[in-house]
């Protein structure tokens, strides 16, 4: 079947609602990277590669670099052939809207200043060139050299005036957490390009805590951990006291486990004021208004109705968003993934929301 056959039969066979995938994960490959940098950083890139691995090269990880096996191209990898893409992700499940989540800026971006914004530029200018001008259902994050804030923020600034950039991209592991002042940078040219931070699992340092895991299991159930303290650190260090109306998308790291924090950080607030003068509200306050999740790997338990327990306890249904990982071995399909939802809350987990924050258009028959 060809994959417009295969898209006509998904639209007549779908609801008509929007659907969009808050989470594809593209790679350049040394090829794509190499022609759009001068010659000084080309001449580094080639000797010295990146100071952090990619996901495929860090251990513990699963085989095939833990990508799907039939996402890999003849010649290629896993999320380089936007035709393989368009057909396995795009065609395949009729998406209206695909946000771009280039993870290699999790580890271009910690290189030495001036390298790391070369390598984020070309990232960027990649991504523009070889994604989002030939596929206009595809949208995009800003990638910034993290660790080199003024820099992040001028490439924030530059992105901004191309409206299919919708979101910056963080990682949950930098060199310190992402609450401290050295970072407000990034966040104050967001806020100026009315644009979300996407915090997405990964970066520097991944396995804070005990150290390094023996196991993949270990490390693939972390993610929770990183993005909570990515949380709490923002809120604590008065992120949201400074800048009121930043949004921060937490991408790829569930959300069952957001109900207990916000029970904790109340308590504690109420006995431990004097220690943050600045935090003038509830943490929980912030959290329902300044976050946003995405549902891949959203917690499966045995019984899908103690998700449902765990979600109202959250209480932030229209801060939630499809996201299927594509092309990760653990691939969430926009078919199946409904399913683990509470009926209530499917339209507006599976598109409504993300429209609504990155303000893309929806289906007519569902905007009415």
């Amino acid at each position: 079947m060809t994959s417009t056959v295969a898209s006509q039969n998904t639209a007549r066979n779908r609801a008509a609602r929007t659907l969009v995938d808050s989470d594809i994960h593209p790679q350049a490959l040394p090829r794509d990277i190499l022609p759009r940098l001068d010659a000084r950083n080309r001449r580094r890139f080639e000797m010295f590669g990146s100071r952090v691995p990619g996901p495929p090269e860090i251990y513990p990880r699963v085989s095939n670099g833990g990508y799907r096996l039939d996402a890999w191209p003849d010649g290629g990898f896993p999320g380089n052939d936007l035709a393989l893409m368009q057909q396995q992700l795009l065609d395949e499940f009729d998406i209206d809207h695909g946000v771009l989540i280039p993870l290699q800026s999790h580890s271009w971006g910690v290189e030495a200043r001036e390298f790391a914004d070369a390598l984020c530029r070309a990232l960027n200018d990649w991504i523009v060139e070889e994604w989002l001008d030939p596929e206009p259902r595809l949208r995009s994050s800003i990638a910034v050299p993290l660790e080199s804030p003024d820099l992040a923020a001028e490439e924030i600034r530059k992105r901004a005036g191309d409206p299919r950039f919708v979101q910056v991209l963080l990682s949950t592991g930098g060199e310190a957490l992402f609450g401290r002042r050295r970072y407000w940078p990034i966040y104050a040219a967001a806020v100026e390009a009315g644009l979300p931070i996407a915090a997405h699992t990964g970066g520097l340092e991944q396995h804070r805590g005990p150290g390094w895991p023996s196991f993949y299991l270990e490390e693939h159930v972390w993610n929770g951990n990183t993005m909570s303290a990515l949380i709490t650190s923002m809120i604590c260090e008065g992120v949201f006291e400074e800048f009121p109306t930043l949004k921060v998308i937490c991408v790829e790291g569930g959300i069952a486990w957001l109900g207990p924090l916000m029970w904790a950080m109340d308590e504690a607030w109420t006995m431990l004021r004097e220690d943050v003068p600045h935090l003038s509200r509830p943490p929980s306050e912030h959290i329902r208004e300044h976050f946003w999740f995405t549902t891949q790997p959203i917690e499966e338990p045995a019984d899908p109705a103690h998700l449902e327990v765990a979600l109202r306890h959250v209480d932030m249904n229209d801060r939630i968003m499809f996201a299927s990982d594509y092309p990760h071995w653990d691939f969430d399909s926009p078919r199946m993934a409904p399913r683990l939802l509470p009926a209530a809350i499917r339209e507006q987990v599976m598109g409504a929301n993300a429209c609504r924050l990155f303000g893309l258009p929806q289906r007519a028959q569902e905007a009415r």
